[in-house]
């Protein structure tokens, strides 16, 4: 079965970092593309980040480059998420995904095409 799990959510002061990770089970993904979703109360879900199997590109909400970066460890079936200058507005329960095997495009923003979705961590960002 598998499994795309969320950790290191937690609570921070507007302009401080946190770190997320994504640890994925059950198979591989080094040949998925993934991506970090974010959702807040009361709106739709919203694209973040995406990144292509190899890692070799990305793409990036507006509101986050700069702020954010993403990576992954092929090796141990993991995404991260490093989020700096934390913002208020970046508040949100945030959602890894992944896609189906090389799917084409190699990087997309729809979360209609990602095909497997964590749980969600919280991620709360005080003024």
């Amino acid at each position: 079965q598998v499994q795309l799990v969320e950790s290191g959510g937690g609570l921070v002061q507007a302009g401080g970092s946190l770190r997320l990770s994504c640890a994925a089970s059950g198979r591989t993904f080094s040949r998925n593309s993934m991506g970090w979703f974010r959702q807040a109360p009361g709106k739709e879900r919203e694209f973040v980040v995406g990144i292509m199997w190899s890692g070799g590109v990305t793409n990036y909400a507006d509101s986050v480059k700069g702020r954010f970066t993403v990576s992954r460890d092929n090796a141990k079936n993991t995404m991260y998420l490093q989020m700096n200058s934390l913002k208020p507005e970046d508040t949100a329960v945030y959602y890894c995904a992944a896609r189906s095997y090389e799917s084409i495009p190699p990087v997309a923003s729809n979360p209609r095409m990602y095909d497997y979705w964590g749980q969600g961590t919280q991620v709360t960002v005080s003024s």
